[in-house]
């Protein structure tokens, strides 16, 4: 896998705690005609939080500002469909999602876009979270990893960089949120907000 953090290959940007996580929880196969990346996001609130937001499969709009709208049908389990809608302003408007993996004991969920209206074929990623301290309080280090074709027309380094760029965004919001929710000292569920 060519891995990257904010476009720097592995050994240049991750650090070996990061790097060990990836090799054990972020296995993508790319084939000639995709590309594959992995992002770190280092997040002051605790894993359990974090988690609350991130495990919700039903409700990506939580975190993710690019989505307006979320369908999900029934329990929420693997093999499960969502349906996305996506914000005005990208080269997208829907997407049809399978929860491929989910892990509330080692914090790990995996989807796969198996539809819509975009140009990300064949795209799966991976998230994990783990605990760390920072600043001398529970923290959680959150690794997002992804597979995708590379569309007719684009280079891999483009493709991964369009990818990257909207995991960037997605994963600074997700630190915002659990934040802001760890300096309101919410620890509960936040199925309510």
């Amino acid at each position: 896998m060519n891995v990257r953090s904010n476009g720097t290959a592995l050994g240049n940007g991750f650090g070996s705690v990061e790097s060990e996580y990836i090799r054990r929880h972020h296995r993508h196969d790319p084939a000639d005609h995709q590309c594959s990346s992995a992002l770190v996001k280092h997040v002051k609130a605790p894993v359990h939080l974090v988690w609350s937001l991130v495990r919700r499969f039903d409700q990506p709009q939580k975190y993710k500002p690019f989505i307006s709208r979320c369908v999900a049908q029934g329990n929420i389990q693997i093999g499960s469909l969502r349906e996305i809608d996506v914000k005005s302003g990208l080269p997208a408007t829907t997407s049809t999602e399978r929860l491929e993996f989910l892990d509330d004991d080692e914090h790990i969920l995996s989807i796969r876009i198996i539809g819509g209206d975009h140009r990300l074929r064949n795209y799966s990623s991976i998230i994990s979270l783990h605990p760390e301290i920072i600043d001398g309080r529970p923290g959680t280090l959150v690794i997002e990893s992804f597979v995708v074709d590379v569309p007719d027309g684009n280079t891999k380094d483009e493709t991964c960089y369009f990818v990257e760029a909207l995991i960037k965004c997605n994963l600074k919001s997700l630190a915002d949120v659990s934040e802001r929710l760890a300096v309101q000292d919410r620890t509960e569920p936040i199925d309510g907000i």
